[in-house]
């Protein structure tokens, strides 16, 4: 059997009349940048996660960024975020003139470390980026007391975290503004590149619309510098269409964790993922840690099973960021876990079948 790590093609068939229909229709209109279909698409996200507002972007990457220049990021400013993260995370605070602070993750559920977090904040410290890691929400009440004890603002990084809730509250809604991705492996996916940057604070929305398009409110008269960073109408479409199914797929994914859960309980060298409590976790990834992993990973292949891993080099020891002086040793939880993790085959289109077939695999090569 083969078991893919994402199947966007058997996504793309089961809504294909749709999404067909949508494209046509941007098409028709000649609606290709910016324009009503991205325009809707934003207003219905923005309801989907609690927020007042949302402006779409052509990147997750792009939405951070944006949103760092909104906040006038600048050279010497520091912004506290978790190491364990995807390095568009850093590299937004980066080109902003900023300078990411790595902290360590917590051990159960590895998202940012709170306590850590405080012995990381200091005088140059503007913001912190706490990461909703795999889809899990990071502990945004804990985060969100410490910035507002050391009046700092607080983004919520939720490219891996669409629809994901933290004590009844949709992920995004809690700090200034949350930023999203719509890579097309995301739980929320486009047909290229794609991102929006979610907020309730209307001068920060209205500053936003301004960067995205060249520092411009009007067609030619610039006000400040900005970036060609619209979303294109035909993703505006696809994710529009996408998003009246994204509750469905997501009860769907979290289903397929709770059988892996329960297909791979019993072996003991594997640790599992724990969901927080008062949390939903969305599962863009599931992620379990392993003894021996390069071997289970050609074992799992050899067998046609696809599997990642997220991440294998943390951010603080990245040669991009070898500047900064961090050393191996500095962060000893997230270092562990890029040692250990290996992300299994998890999407919508996941069948029971398939996830037995991945279960009966592990336990084979645990029991050699």
């Amino acid at each position: 059997m083969e078991v893919k790590y994402l199947d966007l093609n058997k996504q793309y068939l089961s809504i294909k009349k749709e999404v067909d229909a949508a494209i046509a229709k941007v098409i028709e209109k000649s609606a290709f940048a910016a324009g009503p279909f991205v325009q809707e698409f934003e207003a219905r996200f923005a309801e989907a996660h609690g927020c007042n507002y949302c402006v779409g972007v052509n990147s997750g990457t792009a939405a951070l960024h944006i949103l760092m220049l909104a906040l006038g990021i600048k050279p010497g400013d520091e912004v506290v975020m978790p190491a364990n993260t995807f390095f568009a995370t850093p590299e937004s605070v980066s080109l902003a003139g900023g300078r990411p602070v790595f902290v360590d993750c917590e051990d159960s559920y590895y998202n940012i470390d709170p306590a850590e977090i405080e012995k990381a904040v200091g005088e140059k410290t503007r913001a912190i980026i706490p990461v909703h890691l795999y889809g899990q929400p990071a502990r945004l009440d804990e985060v969100r007391k410490l910035a507002k004890k050391y009046k700092l603002v607080m983004i919520e990084d939720c490219a891996q975290a669409h629809l994901a809730v933290f004590r009844g509250k949709s992920v995004g809604s809690y700090g200034l503004a949350g930023c999203f991705s719509f890579y097309p492996g995301k739980n929320l996916g486009a047909f290229g590149e794609g991102g929006a940057v979610v907020t309730n604070d209307k001068k920060l929305y209205s500053d936003l619309l301004v960067l995205r398009d060249h520092g411009s409110s009007e067609r030619y008269c610039h006000e400040r510098i900005g970036h060609n960073y619209r979303m294109d109408g035909i993703q505006g479409a696809v994710l529009n269409v996408k998003l009246k199914h994204l509750p469905a797929w997501t009860e769907k994914r979290r289903q397929n964790a709770a059988l892996y859960c329960e297909r791979l309980g019993g072996i003991e060298e594997i640790i599992l993922p724990r969901q927080a409590p008062d949390v939903k976790h969305v599962y863009h990834l599931f992620v379990i840690r392993v003894p021996r992993r390069e071997k289970l990973v050609a074992h799992l292949n050899d067998n046609g099973i696809q599997c990642g891993v997220h991440y294998p080099i943390p951010c603080h020891l990245q040669k991009a960021y070898a500047f900064l002086g961090y050393k191996q040793g500095d962060l000893p939880v997230t270092e562990k876990l890029c040692r250990e993790v290996i992300s299994l085959p998890m999407s919508e289109q996941l069948t029971d079948k398939e996830i037995e077939y991945v279960a009966e695999k592990i336990g084979e090569f645990y029991k050699k």
